[in-house]
């Protein structure tokens, strides 16, 4: 069993950066795709990033190519999404999500985590 554990979340300014991480408590997610996702309020689930289970391919949703990363540390067991320059609009609940199958549609992902809250206010 994945079970993924997201952090990294906050309250941040406008314009500051964020570095959110995923990794599980159960099963390593090593082996597996990792997406990210993020759901504003009153919003639906998008798609932020992901990545292959060797980090060989990544994939970005427009909104997001040059300012986010996402990469990955398998002696970590961890996977991450460095977020630069963010904008109000970025507020949201960011969830990782694991599967055998990467890009960017959510259901080709088997695993959810609970997700991390980003705040970005002045």
């Amino acid at each position: 069993q994945v079970q993924l554990v997201e952090s990294g979340g906050g309250l941040v300014q406008p314009g500051d950066s964020l570095r959110l991480s995923c990794t599980s408590s159960g099963r390593s997610i090593n082996h597996y795709a990792v997406g990210w996702f993020r759901q504003a309020p009153g919003l639906a689930r998008e798609p932020v990033a992901a990545i292959n289970w060797d980090g060989g391919t990544k994939y970005y949703a427009d909104s997001f190519k040059g300012r986010f990363t996402v990469s990955r540390d398998d002696d970590k067991n961890m996977v991450y999404l460095q977020m630069n320059d963010l904008k109000p609009d970025d507020t949201a609940v960011y969830y990782c999500a694991a599967g055998d199958l990467g890009g960017l549609w959510a259901g080709v992902y088997a695993y959810l985590g609970q997700g991390t809250q980003v705040t970005v206010s002045s």
